[in-house]
C-alpha cells in the first residue's frame, strides 16, 4: 500500500487516529484548556509566518540535517514527551521509542509515562530525554534521575510550566478520570474500537507506572490531575540549581515564555530552552510559541527547542527561521501510531522531510541555517 496516496498529511493520520481511538481517549489527546484560545492561537500565528519565494536558483537537494547539543541528527525534530503515552495507544512508549531509536531522532519519556523508563530501556536509541515532572523530596527526586541515567536516557528535561493543574474541560465532559476507569459509558465507546480495546487487553489499562511505585496508594486527587501533582512540587532556582549539581549530561528547561528568564537559566548552567506553551494545555491565555520565540532567541546564545502547534514540515521551517535549533511533536506522533501502529512513527518523519524539502526548493535554501534570510 502506498501511505503517500492514502495518508499524504498529518491531517489525514488526525482522521484515521480519530477513528481507532475511542472517544474519551481522543478527547484526551486533542484536548487543550479553557476555550482552547490558546491552541487556536498556536495555529493563527504559525500561518503568519511567510516566506518570500525564490526563482531562478538552480537544482539543489535540501540538506535537513542538523546538529544539537553536540549530537547530529538527520532532521531537526523529536518525538515529544506525553503523559500516559499507553492510554492513546497501547504500548506507546516502547513503540515510540524504537521509532526514535530506528529513525536516529530523539524520544523523550514524561514521567507520567504509562512505562517506567527500565521498561522503555531495551527499545532506546541513542538519544533518549527523560523528562521530568519535579519531585518534592529530595530521595525520590535522586532515585529517579538514577534510574533514568541506568536506563539510557541521556539528555533531561525540567519541565517548569506546570506548577498546578490546568483542568482541560473537554477531559473532564469525555468521563476520564485519572487512573481510568472503564465505567459503562466508556465501554461502550471501547466496544465501537476493537484495535484499541484488543491492544489494551493484552497491555492492561494503562497507569502512571513509575509514579506509582513512588506515591502508593494515595486518593483525593481530581478527574485532571494525578498521583504526580501529590508527589511534586513547582520548582524555584534552588530546585534547578540542585538538578544542575545532580545530573551528569545536557539540561533543558521546557516551558520558557519570557525572554526575560533566558539570561537567569543560561547563568544557572541549563544547556538549552524549550520555548513551549505546553501547546495550549495548562493555561488560555498564553501567547503563541512562535510569539515568543525570536526575542528569546535575542536575549540568549543558548539552542532553542521549539513546540506548540507544529503540524508539517512548513512549520518546522517556520519555528527554526524565527530562532529555534530544534522542534519536538508530541500529538502528531501519537497521532500516527494511532493511525498506522508501528509504522505511523516512520510515515509521518518521512511526510514531514518531504515537507521541508519541498518547501525549501519554493524557498531558494539549500540548508536550514539561511531560512531566516528568506522570511518576511
Amino acid at each position: 500500500m502506498d501511505l503517500h496516496a492514502r495518508y499524504p498529511a498529518l491531517s489525514d493520520l488526525r482522521r484515521r487516529a480519530q477513528k481507532r481511538l475511542p472517544t474519551f481517549v481522543w478527547e484526551f489527546l486533542e484536548s487543550a484548556t479553557g476555550q482552547e484560545a490558546t491552541k487556536a492561537r498556536n495555529r493563527a500565528k504559525l500561518d503568519e509566518v511567510l516566506f518570500a519565494p525564490s526563482i531562478l536558483h538552480g537544482e539543489f537537494e535540501a540538506d535537513l540535517s542538523t546538529t544539537f547539543l553536540g549530537e547530529d541528527y538527520p532532521l531537526p525534530l523529536g518525538i515529544a514527551p506525553l503523559g500516559m503515552s499507553g492510554l492513546i495507544w497501547p504500548n506507546a512508549e516502547r513503540l515510540l521509542a524504537a521509532a526514535g531509536a530506528r529513525l536516529g531522532i530523539p524520544y523523550a519519556l514524561s514521567t507520567v509515562a504509562s512505562q517506567t523508563p527500565e521498561a522503555v530501556a531495551p527499545h532506546l536509541g541513542a538519544h533518549g530525554w527523560f523528562q521530568m515532572y519535579p519531585p518534592r523530596d529530595p530521595e525520590i527526586r535522586k532515585d529517579m534521575l538514577a534510574r533514568a541515567k541506568r536506563a539510557g536516557f541521556t539528555t533531561l528535561v525540567l519541565t517548569a510550566d506546570v506548577p498546578v493543574a490546568s483542568r482541560r474541560e473537554r477531559q473532564v465532559r469525555s468521563g476520564l478520570t485519572t487512573p481510568p476507569r472503564l465505567t459503562p459509558r466508556l465501554l461502550a465507546q471501547v466496544a465501537l474500537r476493537p484495535a484499541w480495546a484488543l491492544g489494551t487487553a493484552r497491555m492492561g489499562m494503562p497507569r502512571m507506572r513509575l509514579i506509582d511505585e513512588y506515591a502508593g496508594n494515595l486518593t483525593g486527587m481530581s478527574s485532571t490531575a494525578h498521583a504526580g501533582y501529590l508527589l511534586r512540587t513547582s520548582p524555584d532556582w534552588d530546585y534547578l540549581h540542585w538538578l544542575r549539581d545532580n545530573w551528569q549530561g545536557p539540561l533543558i528547561v521546557k516551558g520558557v515564555l519570557r525572554a526575560s528568564d533566558a539570561a537567569p537559566l543560561e547563568k544557572a548552567g541549563v544547556d538549552a530552552l524549550w520555548v513551549s506553551n505546553h501547546a495550549g494545555r495548562q493555561f488560555d491565555a498564553a501567547p503563541a510559541s512562535i510569539e515568543a520565540l525570536p526575542a528569546i532567541r535575542a536575549a540568549t546564545s543558548l539552542p532553542l527547542i521549539f513546540d506548540s502547534g507544529v503540524e508539517t514540515g512548513l512549520d518546522i521551517l517556520r519555528a527554526l527561521a524565527r530562532g529555534a535549533d530544534f522542534v519536538m511533536m508530541g500529538r502528531g506522533f501519537h497521532m500516527a501510531l494511532a493511525a498506522l501502529g508501528p509504522n505511523g512513527p516512520d510515515h509521518l518523519v518521512d511526510i514531514l522531510a518531504k515537507d521541508m524539502a519541498a518547501n525549501m526548493g519554493q524557498i531558494g535554501t539549500p540548508h536550514l541555517g539561511l531560512l531566516s534570510k528568506a522570511i518576511l
